[in-house]
């Protein structure tokens, strides 16, 4: 019989190794254990006698310090947990990815394939093939007012990878990292693997988690590096006005070594009247400013693991030198198949317009029954497909079977574990009184996401006055 519970699965996804001097645990919380299915009882035990050590062995198998202090992302953690419970038979929703439910557009899916057909598929430049480094410029220059040759771009395996080349390139050990929070779960943990110091700004829900400029200008030091933007904003989907950006900007031009590194993977989905401002068109940022995007997210490409940077042309050489000793080149059939997308005309046309409009729907669905759930804050996102919600008024409840809720992972665990609604906790963001739900989902699986979290507060409103 299999000792493990469904209960006990979540608690250690949920349960990361802290960093060292982090005083707090996650997800320490008791709660009534829920059997597993056979078959995941199976896949279980195959890997708890994987991990099992070997006593005969004698060898340093110690990790590096680096390694071991790395958090690991918790977005991650939980969608991969949420999958194994689907395929074990818990019928799970799943609100914790950020992945586009949409196929690739049909037209990106045959460049990819006829990349195969015609035998395009050997190492390509380690920067990049020149066709797709050229419409990356073209993009740049009629899209965001921004001109670079192609030597100025660096074509790498998802944005993820390129994020993390320019901070290694940029940064040294003792630099500091400025950070609003909420973040994404990544830009802290790249910093660390650089040797830099992640300085965190919080944000407020009042402001629509936009970074307030004083705040900025009052943490800002000699040892001040780089500046970390994401607009439209992954956890919140806040999106920086031009005017709010220009006011960074003047404070940025004040701090000869501080340059910017703008996440602008979700560019595209963004909703009118709000508009994008890529951070290098305003003046005097272009040589301070590393862009990095992709097309992951608008073009629903996250499995063909293709993104770039575009930066001053030093910067993206650093980079380049760093990628051929990593992984060199993107996917040459990756590659092809980014150039039919940017040449599904500007913002991706109509087929990257529909999906926008589909989310378009699903925030507003989500947004108008949140906010007429008691106790519950939220901030309408502009873009992406994200919400960032406020339920911090139900900590401190208890609920019979499963235990104390005290903050965003065991709210989140609760909901998983009872409800079987996958979410991912604030804290994995930097604010511990939200919970993030990607609405990149259906509406069907959005109604009966909404259901069941009604549910879920409802034995919570017993014990927390909301």
């Amino acid at each position: 019989m299999c000792s493990q519970t469904s209960a006990a699965v979540i608690s250690s996804a949920f349960t990361a190794a802290p960093y060292p001097d982090s005083k707090k645990p996650i997800g320490s919380i008791r709660f009534q254990p829920l059997p597993l299915s056979p078959s995941y009882c199976k896949v279980s035990s195959r890997i708890s006698a994987m991990a099992k050590p070997n006593d005969a062995l004698s060898v340093d198998t110690s990790l590096s310090p680096r390694v071991k202090a790395l958090k690991p992302s918790k977005t991650m953690v939980i969608t991969d947990l949420a999958s194994t419970l689907v395929q074990s038979g818990v019928p799970v929703i799943r609100l914790a990815a950020g992945e586009p439910d949409f196929d690739t557009p049909q037209i990106v899916a045959e460049a990819g394939m006829n990349a195969i057909r015609d035998g395009f598929t050997r190492y390509t430049l380690n920067a990049g093939i020149t066709e797709l480094r050229e419409a990356i410029c073209h993009k740049l220059k009629e899209e965001n007012g921004l001109s670079y040759a192609p030597d100025q771009i660096l074509v790498s395996n998802g944005a993820k990878q390129s994020l993390l080349q320019a901070v290694l390139a940029v940064c040294s050990p003792g630099d500091e990292v400025i950070i609003p929070a909420p973040y994404w779960v990544s830009y802290t943990e790249q910093a660390r693997l650089a040797d830099a110091t992640p300085v965190i700004i919080p944000t407020k829900i009042s402001d629509n988690f936009l970074l307030n400029p004083k705040d900025l200008e009052s943490k800002l030091t000699e040892k001040s590096r780089l500046l970390i933007l994401c607009s439209p904003s992954n956890p919140t989907g806040s999106v920086y006005p031009k005017s709010l950006l220009e006011e960074i900007a003047r404070i940025v031009a004040k701090h000869p070594r501080l340059m910017v590194l703008s996440d602008e993977i979700y560019e595209h989905i963004i909703y009118a009247p709000a508009t994008h401002t890529s951070f290098a068109s305003l003046p005097n940022m272009y040589e301070r400013t590393l862009t990095v995007n992709g097309f992951s997210k608008a073009f629903a490409m996250t499995g063909w693991r293709l993104g770039y940077l575009a930066g001053p042309k030093h910067i993206v050489a650093a980079c380049s030198k760093l990628q051929g000793q990593v992984s060199s080149g993107a996917s040459s059939i990756a590659q092809k198949a980014g150039v039919a997308a940017l040449g599904l005309g500007k913002a991706g046309g109509e087929t990257v317009a529909e999906m926008v409009k589909a989310y378009r729907e699903r925030r507003d669905f989500l947004v108008k029954n949140f906010r007429e759930m008691d106790g519950v804050k939220i901030s309408e996102p502009q873009g992406a497909f994200y919400l960032f919600i406020d339920f911090s008024a139900y900590y401190g409840s208890e609920v019979e079977g499963f235990g104390l809720i005290s903050d965003s992972s065991s709210l989140a665990l609760y909901f998983l574990d009872k409800f079987q609604v996958a979410m991912v906790p604030g804290d994995a963001f930097g604010d511990d009184t939200c919970i993030r739900i990607s609405y990149a989902t259906s509406l069907d699986v959005l109604r009966a996401a909404v259901v069941k979290i009604r549910k879920a507060l409802e034995p919570l409103r017993a014990t927390v006055s909301v």
